[in-house]
C-alpha cells in the first residue's frame, strides 16, 4: 500500500478535491478516549480507490476542505462500524456524512451479526489477514511508525473492496433502500445533543427516586453535563455518577456526609459546596416543579409476556429474512415500543423505529395488537 500523510492545508486542499471526483470515498478515524468526554482525534483515513490519504489532524492548520467533502451529497462516504466516527464528526464538524454507507449494517442484512468486525469480513470475503497488533496506539502520540500507519491504511485500503462486493449482494438482495435508512437512523440517533434537563433519566436506579429526589438528580446531573463539556472530561471524572444519586436519594447537605457517603476528595474540594447549594435550591422548589416519578415498563403486569410475544414474531420475520433476530429487532428497540405505545400513549411524533422505516413492513401488522393493554 501506498499513502500520503496529509499535515499542510494546501495538500489537503488537493487530495479532498480529488475525492470530490469520484462517486464513494471509503473513511476511517484513529482516535483516543480516556478522561475526556469527547474522544481526542489522532488520524483520518481516506481512500478514494486511487489515493490513500492520511489526514494528520494534529499537524493540520483546520479541517475544512474534509468537513466540506463529508457535506457533498454527491460523493457517498464509506466506514465500517461508524458509531464513534459520526460521533467524531458531529463534535469536529457540526454535521454527518452525506450520504453515509456502514458496510457492517450491510454485512447485518447479508445474515452477519451486527457486532462483526471489519477484520473477520475481510479475512471471510478478501482472504486477508490483518494484523491489529496496533489497536491499542495512542493516535495522538507523535511520530507515528510505519507500522501504525500501515495498519491505519489498511482499513480504508481493504474497505473500497469489501464495500464493492456488499454493493453487489445487496442490490441482488433488494436490500438497497433499507441500507440507506438505517445507516441515516444510526446517523439521526448519533447525532442527537443530550439535554441537560433529561440526563438524570439515564442514571442507574434513578426510578427508585420520589418526585422531589428526582428533581435534585435531575438538577445535579444537568449541572454536570454541562461541566463536562464545558471542560471535556468525562461524566464520571467530574463527579461518580452513584454520588449524585446518593445526594438525591439520602438528602446528603453537607461536607460531613458527603465524605461518609464514599466522595473522593476531588469531588469535595472542587465540587462539594456547589452540590450543596444546588441541592438546596430543589429544597425551595415547589412541589409543582418536581419531575414525575419514572415509570417502569418491567412493572406493567403485562410486560413479559408481551416481549416474549415480540421475540416471537421477530425470530420469525428474522428467519424468513434470513437476518440475525437482533439485528431487526434489539432489546432497546422493543422497549422503545413499549415506551411509545404504554407510556407515550402512542404519541406521533415518537414513532418507534420497529414502526417506521424497512423494519414497519415486517412489524406494524403483527405488533400493533401485542401492545393493548
Amino acid at each position: 500500500m501506498n499513502f500520503e500523510i496529509i499535515t499542510e492545508l494546501a495538500h489537503l486542499e488537493c487530495v479532498c478535491q480529488e475525492a470530490r471526483q469520484v462517486p464513494a470515498v471509503m473513511l476511517d478515524t484513529e482516535f483516543i478516549r480516556t478522561r475526556t468526554l469527547y474522544p481526542r482525534l489522532g488520524l483520518i483515513q481516506m481512500y478514494d480507490g486511487d489515493t490513500i490519504s492520511l489526514l494528520d489532524p494534529i499537524e493540520l492548520e483546520n479541517l475544512l476542505p474534509f468537513w466540506a467533502l463529508l457535506a457533498d451529497e454527491s460523493v457517498i462516504k464509506v466506514l465500517h462500524a461508524s458509531s464513534e466516527d459520526l460521533e467524531i464528526f458531529h463534535h469536529h464538524a457540526g454535521g454527518m456524512p452525506t450520504p453515509m454507507i456502514d458496510t457492517q449494517i450491510m454485512a447485518a442484512f447479508l445474515g452477519h451479526r451486527l457486532s462483526t468486525g471489519f477484520a473477520a469480513l475481510v479475512n471471510e470475503y478478501l482472504n486477508v489477514v490483518l494484523d491489529k497488533g496496533e489497536a491499542r496506539t495512542d493516535w495522538c502520540a507523535r511520530p507515528l511508525s510505519a507500522k501504525q500507519l500501515e495498519y491505519a491504511a489498511a482499513d480504508v485500503y481493504y474497505l473500497l473492496p469489501l464495500y464493492n462486493l456488499f454493493t453487489e449482494s445487496i442490490e441482488q438482495a433488494g436490500w438497497r433502500e433499507a441500507v440507506q435508512q438505517e445507516c441515516e437512523l444510526m446517523a439521526s440517533k448519533r447525532g442527537k445533543i443530550s439535554d441537560p434537563e433529561k440526563v438524570y433519566l439515564d442514571i442507574k436506579n434513578a426510578w427508585q427516586l420520589k418526585p422531589k429526589q428526582l428533581a435534585v438528580l435531575r438538577k445535579l446531573s444537568s449541572w454536570r453535563l454541562k461541566e463536562a463539556q464545558h471542560r471535556d472530561l468525562a461524566l464520571n471524572f467530574v463527579v461518580q455518577e452513584l454520588n449524585l444519586w446518593k445526594m438525591a436519594r439520602f438528602d446528603i447537605r453537607s461536607l460531613e456526609k458527603m465524605m461518609d457517603g464514599g466522595f473522593n476528595h476531588f469531588e469535595l474540594e472542587r465540587h462539594g459546596k456547589h452540590l450543596i447549594s444546588l441541592a438546596i435550591e430543589v429544597d425551595n422548589m415547589p412541589d409543582s416543579r418536581y419531575p414525575k416519578p419514572i415509570e417502569r415498563l418491567i412493572n406493567f403486569p403485562y410486560y413479559k409476556q408481551t416481549v416474549k410475544n415480540i421475540k416471537v414474531q421477530t425470530n420469525a420475520v428474522a428467519k424468513s429474512l434470513g437476518i440475525v433476530p437482533e439485528f431487526i429487532s434489539s432489546k432497546r428497540q422493543v422497549h422503545q415500543m413499549l415506551k411509545w405505545a404504554w407510556i407515550h400513549e402512542q404519541n406521533p411524533d415518537k414513532i418507534p423505529d420497529l414502526l417506521s422505516g424497512w423494519r414497519k413492513n415486517y412489524f406494524e401488522e403483527i405488533s400493533l395488537p401485542l401492545l393493548k393493554k
